[in-house]
């Protein structure tokens, strides 16, 4: 039976008129990266905020490891981890003790959890560095280091690689998987930056004007996504004329790229070995063959785009 550690029920948010969030349905199962995306106003802090109860809902339920979050709530609330916005740390004092005074707030201060923490994030090595020397990657991760110092089963993290350089973004990449594989953290992240949670999530959730618009595994996902192949060939006529022979229709079985010698093949892709055997017999050198799959931001986009048009469809 599959597990579900969060799992939200009809979950809904109004702000005077706006509807923040509209009757979403989450499940997220048990050491699982849940990617959340959308565009800035979807929903998806509103919608954290609602799970780390710093939001009351409008209407709707939220269950953490199978409980309603209101029973228990104390118990609940100390296996969740979270960076909502960027944490506000003593520019003047190490990672350290920006950590022990973080736990000391929060009743809770063990030193070896401390030292735990920034070996996790890779900061074992600049924990008596002052934080105001510190690069906005190593910032981010100090920020994960305070959020994971009680042990959490579950992180929720908003925008976490937001403004960061592309080494930065890499960090955070590999500690939320090493989070994820090796501790068997629950990690739900949201952002806007789709190829990273091409690269780390599990299952994703589309999120626009409050709805989800689409919840699948990465594993469905590939399965939706629109792929096609590229022969690059020396004679594009001959190519297109052996096609058509075939009864391939030009533009919806295959289309010409006369400027770069290229045809795109968008059906029969498995029988891509055959036509390149007959381009071949024909005396057409065929110098490259790819086959090409539709990146996670052109979906989005034809997801956002398809909302839009026929938005009754969602609502």
């Amino acid at each position: 039976m599959v597990e579900y550690i969060i799992e939200t029920k009809g979950l809904k948010k109004r702000f005077k008129k706006q509807l923040a969030v509209n009757s979403i349905d989450m499940k997220i199962e048990k050491g699982k990266i849940y990617g959340l995306l959308g565009k800035n106003g979807a929903g998806k802090t509103t919608t954290m905020c609602m799970l780390l109860n710093l939001s009351k809902p409008t209407d709707g339920e939220i269950f953490f490891f199978g409980k309603h979050y209101k029973q228990n709530s104390k118990e609940i609330y100390s296996k969740i981890g979270s960076i909502i916005e960027t944490p506000g740390f003593y520019e003047n004092l190490s990672a350290f003790d920006n950590l022990k005074v973080f736990s000391k707030l929060r009743g809770n201060y063990k030193k070896e959890n401390v030292e735990r923490a920034l070996e996790i994030v890779s900061l074992s090595d600049a924990k008596y560095k002052k934080f105001k020397n510190f690069s906005l990657g190593m910032k981010q991760r100090l920020g994960i280091a305070a959020a994971i110092m009680h042990n959490p089963e579950i992180l929720i993290l908003d925008e976490p690689i937001n403004g960061l350089d592309p080494m930065g973004i890499k960090e955070i990449r590999n500690l939320l998987k090493k989070l994820s594989k090796n501790y068997g953290t629950t990690i739900l992240i949201s952002s806007h930056i789709l190829s990273e949670i091409e690269a780390i999530a599990d299952v994703i959730c589309v999120m626009d004007n409050g709805l989800i618009i689409e919840e699948v595994s990465m594993d469905q996902l590939h399965e939706k996504l629109n792929k096609h192949v590229t022969f690059e060939v020396s004679d594009v006529d001959l190519a297109c004329k052996i096609l058509e022979q075939l009864q391939l229709t030009n533009r919806i079985d295959f289309k010409i790229d006369a400027a770069t010698n290229r045809i795109h093949l968008l059906t029969k892709l498995n029988m891509r070995s055959t036509f390149n055997v007959l381009f071949v017999k024909a005396g057409i050198k065929v110098n490259e063959i790819s086959i090409v799959e539709e990146s996670l931001e052109e979906y989005f986009t034809k997801l956002i785009e398809k909302k839009e048009l026929y938005g009754e469809i969602y609502d």
